[in-house]
């Protein structure tokens, strides 16, 4: 029997084939096109392609859905919302590195119900829907299922990071530098690599500092849906905070208390 969202999966998977074009034909362009954010932070004219294109097509597949995307904002207004991030980890796209990926979710009331991890230099795309499981594969037709480890102590755990500046510019070095203790094996990822990595069961925790929802959403929902925990530092269940952890679950809460800096 066919979900409730099965038609807007495979438009999300649509959405996701049109960005990896887009993306793929201007990786390692010569004549790529870079402008600094209000944040410093680059944006790509493929950035820019890819979530105008994303728009043409929500526009005309599902007009009373609203959008929130990272480079133009949020339009339309709704209880379904499509949340886009055209190019996670631009700063790799920039540099010739094949981990980013496009990540478009989809959210009804404030519950993420729909992700899709696509991330074609790797060859590889990630899908999840709310109560259905997470998959991974390079269609709907090949797909794999998603669990996280069983790993059940820190100590024999696969920690994934983004930078460590962000955990000083917000004050919780103290705390990661904790977590980065208790782990048996760190290495920094880092962006949606790390989650999709988790949701896999190939890493046991993952963890940033500072983030915005089109950063979590849709890897949110393939944590949850392989079995896994995806909070923010201070507990809170979901995508909604400024900053992430995600774990196999078994892990979550002994990490969660490593990372609370009130016992500094």
């Amino acid at each position: 029997m066919a979900s409730t969202y099965t038609d807007d999966l495979r438009l999300a998977h649509l959405l996701a084939d049109d960005a990896d074009s887009l993306t793929m034909s201007r990786f390692r362009a010569q004549d790529l096109q870079v402008t600094a954010k209000a944040d410093n932070s680059p944006v790509t004219d493929a950035d820019t392609a890819v979530e105008e294109s994303v728009r043409r097509t929500l526009g005309r597949a599902r007009p009373r859905d609203s959008i929130e995307g990272e480079e133009l904002g949020k339009t339309g207004w709704g209880p379904r919302r499509w949340i886009i991030d055209p190019i996670d980890g631009t700063k790799n796209y920039l540099r010739g590195v094949p981990v980013w990926a496009t990540l478009i979710a989809l959210a009804v009331e404030d519950e993420v119900v729909i992700g899709v991890v696509s991330a074609p230099a790797l060859g590889r795309r990630w899908w999840a829907t709310r109560g259905e499981g997470a998959y991974a594969g390079k269609s709907l037709r090949s797909a794999q299922d998603c669990q996280v480890s069983k790993v059940a102590t820190l100590a024999d755990a696969f920690l994934s990071y983004s930078s460590i500046e962000g955990w000083e510019k917000t004050g919780r070095g103290p705390g990661f530098a904790r977590l980065l203790r208790a782990c048996g094996r760190t290495r920094g990822f880092g962006d949606f690599w790390s989650y999709m990595l988790l949701a896999e069961g190939v890493v046991d925790v993952a963890t940033e500092p500072e983030l915005n929802l089109h950063d979590m959403a849709a890897v949110s929902i393939l944590v949850e849906e392989a079995g896994g925990r995806f909070t923010d530092l201070d507990g809170a269940p979901g995508p909604y905070g400024d900053n992430a952890l995600a774990t196999n679950g078994i892990l979550h809460d002994e990490a969660l208390a490593l990372v609370d800096d009130l016992g500094d």
